[in-house]
C-alpha cells in the first residue's frame, strides 16, 4: 500500500503477514492501523515500529486471557521488524454493545454484569499484567503536563477547567483510592465501554471482550465507572440510567460507591494523549 504521497503505509502485508484480502477498517491510537480479512474471520493492527512494545504488550494480554476462560479474541500472528508490527487475532463473532438499540441492550445487561464479574473473579495470582492506581496516576500527569489531554473526552462539566486543575483535584484523594485499591484489586479490562463489548445479536449474551491492551490488576471501580458512564448515553432517560446502575449493581454483586465511581471516571480521561 502507498499513500498519495508515496510513503508507505503499514499493512499485514507488508509486514509480512498473508494476503487475505485485508480491509482498513479503522485507525487507533498511537498511529495503528486495523484492518479486517475479507472473510471477516480476522482482525489486524498495524503499528509502526516505534510503537511495537505497545502492541506487543497488547498482543501478550490477548493471549494470556483466552487461557483463562474469558471470552475474547485469540493471537493468531505476531510480526515485528524494522517497518513495525502487526497483530492478528481471531474476530470475536457479534455486535458491539453500542451498536445495539436500547432495548435491546437493557436484555443484555444481565450477560454484560455476568461477564464482568466472570473477568474479575480471575485469580489475581494468575495475572502477571498490572494497571495500577500510581501508574495510571503517572500517565495521567505526564498527558497533563504536555497538555495533551483531548477535551471532548472529558464530561461536559469539565471541559471548560484547566487540565491541571481537574487533575489536582483527583491528587487529593489519591491515598484514599490507594487503600481501595490494594483490599479490592481484581483483573480489570482497562477500557470498558460498550464497543469493546461484543453481543451476541440471538442471544444478546457476550461473545467476547476485545480492545485489550489496558487489561491488567486495578480496582474493580476503574472498569465499573467506565461502563455505567458509557451505557448512560444508549438509556432513554435519568430514571432508565439510574435502573440500569441498580440492575448492574445487584446482578454483580455490589453496593455502589458513588465518589470511587465518579474518581475512576474522572482520572480516565486524563490517561489517554
Amino acid at each position: 500500500m502507498s499513500d498519495p504521497r508515496g510513503t508507505r503505509t503499514l499493512s499485514p502485508v507488508l509486514l509480512g503477514v498473508d494476503d487475505g484480502g485485508w480491509l482498513p477498517v479503522g485507525a487507533g491510537e498511537s498511529g495503528a492501523t486495523v484492518f479486517r480479512s475479507a472473510d471477516a474471520t480476522r482482525y489486524a493492527k498495524c503499528v509502526p515500529a516505534a510503537d511495537a512494545a505497545d502492541l506487543k504488550a497488547e498482543c501478550d494480554r490477548v493471549a494470556w486471557l483466552s487461557g483463562q476462560g474469558v471470552p475474547g479474541p485469540r493471537v493468531l500472528d505476531w510480526r515485528s521488524g524494522a517497518d513495525g508490527a502487526c497483530l492478528v487475532t481471531r474476530a470475536v463473532a457479534g455486535i458491539p454493545a453500542d451498536q445495539v438499540p436500547a432495548e435491546d441492550l437493557w436484555a443484555a445487561w444481565e450477560h454484560i454484569a455476568d461477564a464482568v464479574r466472570g473477568l474479575h473473579e480471575v485469580p489475581v495470582s494468575q495475572c502477571p499484567f498490572r494497571r495500577s492506581l500510581d501508574a495510571m496516576v503517572a500517565v495521567a500527569r505526564d498527558v497533563v503536563a504536555r497538555d495533551a489531554v483531548n477535551p471532548e473526552f472529558l464530561p461536559v462539566e469539565q471541559q471548560q477547567t484547566p487540565a491541571p486543575e481537574l487533575l489536582d483535584r483527583l491528587n487529593r484523594q489519591i491515598s484514599q483510592r490507594r487503600e481501595q485499591e490494594a483490599a479490592d484489586t481484581v483483573v480489570c479490562h482497562g477500557d470498558l465501554c460498550l464497543p469493546n463489548i461484543i453481543l451476541d445479536p440471538q442471544t444478546l449474551e457476550v461473545s467476547g471482550f476485545i480492545d485489550l491492551g489496558r487489561l491488567g490488576l486495578a480496582d474493580r471501580y476503574a472498569d465499573l465507572a467506565l461502563l455505567l458512564a458509557n451505557a448512560r448515553e444508549s438509556w432513554t432517560d435519568e430514571e432508565q440510567a439510574r435502573a440500569a446502575d441498580t440492575a448492574l449493581a445487584a446482578r454483580y454483586g455490589v453496593a455502589l460507591d458513588h465518589d470511587r465511581l465518579r474518581f475512576y471516571l474522572h482520572l480516565d480521561p486524563l490517561t489517554w494523549g
